[in-house]
C-alpha cells in the first residue's frame, strides 16, 4: 500500500447534546440525568466521508475501586480536542489498530472518549467503501437484538405500572435495578412478577449497590423464589463478586468489573461471573469491544449488549456490535430509539422523547433490528443537533 493510499482524518467536530427524557432514570451511584450532555463527534476524512460517533460519558461512572475514573461531558470534548484528534494526525484511519496506539500513546484511559472518536471513524470509513459497520467488524451473525427494559429505582407501584405496560409491548425480559435496601429490593422483584405472571424474564442489577458479598447473596437467595434468572454485579470487586457466585444458583452477571480483555481473564479466573455486559463504550470503541467479547468467548461467558441510555447515534454503534458478536446471547438493555415525528413504543426501551437521528430502529417482538445502510445506517438530522445542543 503506498502513502497516496491512505485515508486520513480531514477534521473532527464536537458538539454536547441534551436529550428530553421521558421519564428520570436512575441506578445506584447515578446522580446525574441521563441524556443531559452526551458528546457527539463528526469526522470528515480526506476523501469526503463523513462519520458520526457519540459518547455518554457520567462522572460517577467506573469501574472496581474507583481503578477507572468518571467522564465529564465537558471534559470529553477537551480530550478529543487538545489530545485525541492531534495524536491522529497523519494516521490511516483504516487501520483501526493503528488508530487505538496513537490514541493510547497520547493519553492513558478516556476510553468514553476515545469510543466517540472511533465510531466516527468506522462509520466513516465503513461509508467510503459503502458496507455496513457490521462488515468491518467481522460480517452480521444476527439481523435483530432481543431487549431487556429496565425498571430504574422507582417506586414500587410505579414499578409494577411500567412493567406491566411494556410487557403488553412486546417486552420479554425486565431488567429491575436493586442494591438500595434488602427488604425493598426483595418486595419490588415480588411486586413485579406477581404482576407480569410466570412466562416473562426478570433479571436484577444492584450496580455494586450491596455494602458486602454477605448481604449480596442474602438479597439473591431470597430473590429466587420469584424467578429471577440472574444478578448482575452485585458487589464492588471481582473477589467479593466470586464470593456471591460461589453461594447463588443464578449466575453472576459483571458489568463494572468488566472493561478490557485482561479484566475478563481476571473474572473467568476467579470464576467471579458467568455473564458479562458490553458496549462500545467501556472498552474504548467498536473494535476494541469486539476483541473483548473474543476473550469472553472463549471463556465460555455468555453477553449482553447494555450501554448508558444512548441516543440513537450510540444505539446504532451498539446494535452492529451486537450483529456481529455470537457471544451476545441474551437480551441487552439498550433503548429503543423514538422520534417526536416517529414513535416506535410508548414506553418499552424508551429513554427520550426526541432523537437527532431521522429514522429510528424497527421494533418487531421485542427485538430492534439492526440498520442495514452503508456505516452505522442513521441519518443525523442536523436540525436537531443545533435544536438540543447546549453550550460546551
Amino acid at each position: 500500500m503506498t502513502h497516496a493510499d491512505a485515508l486520513r482524518l480531514e477534521k473532527l467536530d464536537t458538539f454536547l447534546v441534551a436529550l428530553p427524557p421521558r421519564r428520570v432514570h436512575r441506578w445506584v451511584g447515578l446522580d446525574s440525568a441521563i441524556g443531559a450532555g452526551y458528546v457527539v463527534t463528526r469526522a470528515l476524512l480526506d476523501d469526503g466521508s463523513i462519520g458520526w460517533g457519540e459518547a455518554q460519558p457520567i462522572k460517577t461512572w467506573g469501574g472496581d475501586d474507583a481503578a477507572r475514573y468518571g467522564e465529564t461531558p465537558r471534559a470529553t470534548v477537551v480530550v478529543i480536542r487538545d489530545h485525541l484528534v492531534p495524536a491522529l494526525k497523519g494516521v490511516d484511519v483504516r487501520q483501526f489498530e493503528a488508530v487505538h496506539a496513537a490514541m493510547n500513546r497520547a493519553l492513558r484511559g478516556y476510553p468514553y472518549a476515545k469510543a466517540s472518536v472511533e465510531v466516527a471513524l468506522i462509520d466513516a470509513v465503513a461509508r467510503s467503501i459503502g458496507v455496513p459497520v457490521y462488515q468491518l467488524l467481522g460480517g452480521r451473525f444476527r439481523d435483530r437484538v432481543a431487549l431487556a427494559h429496565s425498571i430504574g429505582l422507582m417506586e414500587i407501584d410505579d414499578a409494577v405500572a411500567e412493567s406491566v405496560k411494556v410487557i403488553d409491548e412486546g417486552i420479554t425480559t425486565l431488567k429491575i435495578k436493586i442494591g438500595v435496601d434488602i427488604e425493598r429490593d426483595v418486595a419490588i422483584v415480588r411486586a413485579v412478577r406477581r404482576a407480569i405472571g410466570d412466562a416473562p424474564r426478570i433479571r436484577v442489577d444492584a450496580n455494586q449497590g450491596y455494602r458486602s458479598w454477605r448481604d449480596a447473596v442474602h438479597a439473591v437467595r431470597r430473590m429466587t423464589e420469584y424467578d429471577i434468572s440472574y444478578v448482575e454485579q452485585p458487589v464492588d470487586g471481582i473477589a467479593a463478586m466470586a464470593e456471591v457466585s460461589a453461594r447463588c444458583d443464578v449466575p453472576v452477571m459483571a458489568d463494572e468489573s468488566a472493561w478490557t480483555e485482561r479484566d475478563v481473564t481476571a473474572i473467568a479466573a476467579a470464576k467471579a461471573a458467568q455473564y458479562l455486559s458490553v458496549y462500545y463504550t467501556k472498552p474504548g470503541g467498536l473494535w476494541k469491544a469486539k476483541r473483548l467479547l473474543t476473550v469472553a468467548g472463549a471463556h465460555g461467558m455468555q453477553c449482553d449488549i447494555n450501554g448508558s441510555a444512548e441516543m440513537g447515534i450510540g444505539n446504532a454503534a451498539n446494535l452492529h456490535l451486537a450483529a456481529a458478536a455470537p457471544e451476545i446471547t441474551l437480551a441487552g438493555t439498550i433503548p429503543v430509539t423514538s422520534t417526536a415525528e416517529i414513535e416506535r413504543t410508548k414506553v418499552a426501551g424508551r429513554k427520550y422523547l426526541d432523537d437527532i437521528i431521522r429514522t429510528p430502529f424497527a421494533f418487531e417482538q421485542g427485538c430492534l433490528l439492526v440498520p442495514e445502510g452503508p456505516g452505522l445506517g442513521i441519518e443525523v438530522d442536523e436540525e436537531k443537533l443545533r435544536r438540543y445542543a447546549v453550550d460546551a
